[in-house]
């Protein structure tokens, strides 16, 4: 069986405090400041990507049977949008539940200017009636430092290996999938501590033929994975999306070029690969005449170009793939570095140019593969191997 719809990330969300592993110390600090209000008027939980900062607040709500509203702090960057949208939920009253939870999601993206947002923040929590939980990954920030001030601070840890490698063990047997221990610890361990981007790696590893590269280094902020979601699903411009990933703008090329048709058709796919063709235009322009300036016209088409080629958003789930091209370059590029190095090997004895060694390769193979001729080239078994195939 293989997942290809539902996220498996708000699928298996938790509901309750029992639900959530590894954070018990916050749970309690946080039950406490709700319980205490308004002894303290919000709370600022911090931490890596993925520890649960969200999925926490959404429990508390269920299990004190509040209301929440949640604001992304990202649609609030100046004081007239917070005035407008955030001002009146402290104010109202809940119609249905027994109070209420101001839920704002990455509050570091809230701006730190005297225009901005943050001096109004503070003004709101400390007006407020019903408690304000923010979520952010560095509360340290000095822009932060006012919030700080007016808040309970509350900090949520990366979850340990065994623990996310014993969640995605489960999972994997409640949606009936056949995967070794092995395969969900590399999982496990690539994750870094983040449990989302653990799922997703279930999501989109599953039932592939793909390995999973402990070594790649996850960037916490943002995956490629989560790319990819925000460009094809969301309509934004984007145009610092790349910024938070250090993978090249030309890998990322990549990975738009071997995924798009799998979220876009028909005429939005056109206006995508026409995009995505400019793209690779400028790029080669970058490359023949060292014109670096070009690299901002580069990421404009392959960033805002794709994200605006669909009229609306798209929802749902999809299941991004990486790039076959790549494996296949790094296949060639393999092949042809064992090549090389024979090649080198018998021009040193022969005495002759590599390059002379390289051309005439398949005519020397028969004597190559002799044991004598292996044995004075001192050839590694992988170089032996690669000429026994």
């Amino acid at each position: 069986m293989t997942l290809n719809h539902e996220s498996l990330v708000e699928k298996y969300r938790p509901k309750r405090f029992s639900e959530i592993f590894g954070q018990d110390l916050a749970i309690s600090q946080l039950k406490t400041f709700i319980e205490e209000f308004p002894k303290r008027k919000a709370l600022v939980l911090h931490g890596p990507a993925g520890t649960g900062k969200t999925s926490i607040v959404l429990a508390a709500a269920k299990e004190y049977n509040l209301e929440i509203l949640e604001l992304n702090s990202s649609d609030l960057r100046n004081r007239a949008q917070l005035e407008e949208r955030l001002k009146p939920a402290t104010e109202q009253q809940s119609l249905f539940k027994k109070g209420k939870i101001i839920l704002m999601d990455e509050v570091d993206g809230v701006t730190g200017t005297d225009i901005g947002g943050i001096p109004e923040l503070v003004k709101l929590i400390g007006s407020t009636r019903y408690p304000i939980i923010m979520t952010c990954n560095d509360v340290w920030q000095s822009k932060l430092s006012p919030v700080r001030a007016k808040s309970k601070v509350v900090e949520l840890k990366p979850l340990p290996i065994i623990k996310i490698s014993q969640i995605l063990q489960l999972i994997s047997e409640k949606e009936g999938l056949k995967e070794n221990p092995y395969f969900l610890n590399q999982i496990a361990i690539k994750s870094q501590g983040d449990l989302r981007a653990a799922l997703n790696d279930l999501q989109s590893y599953s039932g592939s033929e793909s390995i999973v590269d402990v070594n790649e280094k996850r960037d916490v902020e943002e995956s490629i994975f989560n790319i990819l979601r925000r460009i094809f699903k969301e309509r934004e411009p984007f145009l610092d999306l790349f910024d938070t990933t250090s993978l090249s703008i030309d890998e990322i090329f990549l990975w738009i070029e071997e995924n798009v048709p799998k979220e876009y058709k028909g005429e939005t796919l056109a206006r995508a690969y026409h995009a995505l063709g400019k793209a690779d235009v400028f790029r080669g322009r970058i490359y023949r005449n060292q014109s670096w300036r070009f690299l901002i016209y580069q990421n404009i088409f392959q960033s805002a170009g794709i994200s605006f080629a669909k009229k609306t958003t798209i929802g749902g789930f999809t299941k991004y793939e990486r790039p076959k091209r790549v494996l296949k370059i790094w296949l060639h590029n393999q092949k042809t570095l064992k090549k090389k190095t024979i090649a080198k090997k018998y021009a040193k004895f022969v005495h002759c140019s590599t390059k002379r060694a390289m051309r005439d390769f398949e005519l020397l193979k028969p004597i190559l593969k002799k044991d004598s001729v292996q044995k004075h080239l001192q050839l590694s078994d992988e170089e032996i191997e690669f000429l026994n195939k």
